[in-house]
């Protein structure tokens, strides 16, 4: 498998899509599929060396700076440039 072809080839006349990649705590994850969820993301980076666990909570960091939380269910499309934080909830409560 090569992860590398990400580009914009045409691939071999499937649908299917060439895995994509992203970014979780500054490591870079591949996805196997162009639309995901939270759960996904996370289980990919832990599969792929991570080191997050499943109930972290996931953010997206956005271009503007700002973040919004990803929950597991929430589905997330992929796109150019897609980097996501994952840190320890708090149990402060």
């Amino acid at each position: 498998m090569n992860s590398r072809e990400v580009g914009s080839g045409a691939g071999s006349g499937g649908h299917a899509h060439p895995p994509v990649t992203v970014t979780v705590n500054e490591h870079l994850v591949t996805l196997e599929s162009r639309t995901f969820t939270g759960a996904q993301i996370k289980a990919a980076a832990i599969a792929q060396g991570v080191v997050i666990q499943p109930n972290f909570v996931l953010q997206e960091e956005l271009p503007n700076g700002k973040s919004r939380i990803i929950g597991d269910a929430d589905e997330v499309h992929w796109r150019e440039h897609l980097r996501f934080t994952a840190i320890a909830p708090d149990d402060n409560s």
